[in-house]
């Protein structure tokens, strides 16, 4: 199978999660966690957008330096098994040459201090996407755990905005609901949410509303499924639990909207049989077994998300 999977914390947890406290864990292309390259590129084809994404209590002095830093040493490392990407042709190139296809996505706008100027340094240094809040509410907005009832202020809108000029991808997961809506209005073509599930299946927070889904699908965006279970279900929770937040968003018309974002590496509790990235198969052959067809299941574990990128940086 092909996969692009829209949201990883694989670098935060290589420099060691302050949950969990550091572990030797390896490197990018091998580690104990729930990615690495090495199991990915087993499949035919690969692409991983990686979240930078971090704790001020690990100590760091600039967030964003210092998860970039790790990211271009482990890069080097990996030089012959991965393509740092900024595009659509990136992707497809990185492909056929049997390389693993890495984007770089911001996941809140702490990373950057909320400040506009380092917003455009990384997108010059090749970041592709931008996560406008995690759990913690920010400067600029509430997010789905904290103040959900505050959506972008002023500050917020200007930021998102030169996001859009700058050609960034804007993610909405872990936003206030009204959060989303000020995104909405302000973006004229595609915005996504990385790994976020139905809310209409399970009622948390940080999952989508139907008419959210429905903004997203009608701006040509894409929704990653969060392999998360706290998002996915109550008590046991399987791929069969997976698979009835893929056809609520079907229904809803998501063939082209639906994509996958596992949220691996930053999950604990994943639905049963599943313990990595090179279980994520498990879901499409469940997918496969029901009959439905192989371009739409091309789509979503790959094509969708590749079409919300430029053709070229």
């Amino acid at each position: 199978m092909k996969l692009f999977d829209g949201h990883c914390d694989t670098l935060l947890g290589l420099m060691g999660n302050p949950k969990s406290g550091p572990l030797p864990v390896g490197s990018l292309y091998e580690n104990e966690l729930q990615v690495d390259l090495k199991r990915g590129l087993e499949m035919e084809a690969y692409a991983q957008t990686f979240a930078l994404f971090g704790f001020r209590e690990m100590g760091w002095n600039d967030i964003f330096d210092t998860l970039y830093s790790r990211f271009q040493a482990e890069a080097e490392a990996c030089a012959d098994h991965l393509r740092f990407c900024r595009s659509r042709t990136d992707a497809l190139n990185a492909a056929k040459e049997g390389k693993a296809a890495a984007f770089l996505s911001i996941e809140g706008a702490e990373v950057i201090d909320c400040r506009p100027e380092k917003l455009e340094a990384a997108a010059e240094k090749g970041v592709r996407g931008f996560g406008v809040c995690w759990n913690r509410a920010n400067k600029i907005t509430g997010t789905s755990a904290q103040e959900p009832d505050r959506g972008l202020s002023e500050k917020g809108k200007t930021l998102v905005k030169l996001a859009l000029e700058l050609g960034l991808t804007v993610d909405v997961s872990h936003l206030s609901d009204p959060g989303f809506w000020d995104v909405e209005k302000l973006a004229k073509g595609p915005f996504i949410a990385s790994h976020s599930n139905a809310r209409a299946v399970h009622d948390h927070p940080r999952n989508l509303t139907d008419d959210m889904f429905r903004a997203i699908r009608d701006h040509g965006g894409t929704a990653g499924l969060n392999l998360y279970s706290l998002f996915l279900g109550e008590g046991e929770v399987t791929v069969e639990t997976v698979l009835r937040h893929i056809d609520r968003f079907l229904d809803l018309g998501g063939e082209k909207t639906l994509a996958v974002g596992g949220d691996l590496d930053g999950c604990d509790r994943l639905p049963q049989g599943i313990r990595g990235v090179q279980d994520v198969h498990l879901i499409r052959d469940a997918l496969a077994e029901r009959g439905y067809e192989e371009t739409l299941l091309d789509d979503i574990f790959y094509n969708n998300l590749l079409r919300v990128l430029p053709v070229q940086d």
